[in-house]
């Protein structure tokens, strides 16, 4: 399975402009540039796509493991913020962390927070990223 995020980049960093799409089309021609990453310009940029895809990979595999263990999810809500930090030689995501806050009828604490590391450490985007990624997950209900 393969799927396809595309990027289109014109001028230099600071003056410059791009757009991003998704193959799936759920994001077409969505702008993004320095203003959108540094400041608050109406747009998407790099740190956001990949916490929304952190947040959706995780929730998955989240209702996966618990799937697997017995229960059903009636939600599950993650949050991830990506941190981008100046170092000497440029700018790196240092950190991930995930927030997620979930309902899931008669699971333990104990249950959910194993599910919830399980899930951390295996969904295919905790994978691939070198970040350090914490997390705080919290049961509802």
């Amino acid at each position: 399975m393969k799927r396809e995020g595309s990027a289109h980049w014109e001028g230099d960093l600071k003056s410059g402009t791009g757009t991003v799409s998704t193959q799936s089309g759920a994001l077409d021609n969505q702008p993004y540039g320095f203003n959108t990453r540094f400041e608050d310009g109406k747009g998407t940029n790099p740190e956001e796509l990949i916490g929304a895809a952190h947040a959706s990979c995780f929730s998955m595999a989240l209702s996966m493991i618990l799937g697997e263990a017995g229960f059903k999810a009636d939600h599950i809500d993650t949050k991830a913020t990506v941190t981008l930090d100046k170092q000497s030689d440029g700018f790196a995501i240092t950190a991930i962390h995930l927030d997620v806050k979930a309902s899931v009828p008669k699971a333990s604490e104990s249950d959910f927070a194993e599910a919830a590391k399980t899930a951390k450490e295996n969904c295919p985007i905790s994978k691939v990223l070198s970040a350090e990624i914490s997390m705080k997950a919290t049961l509802e209900g």
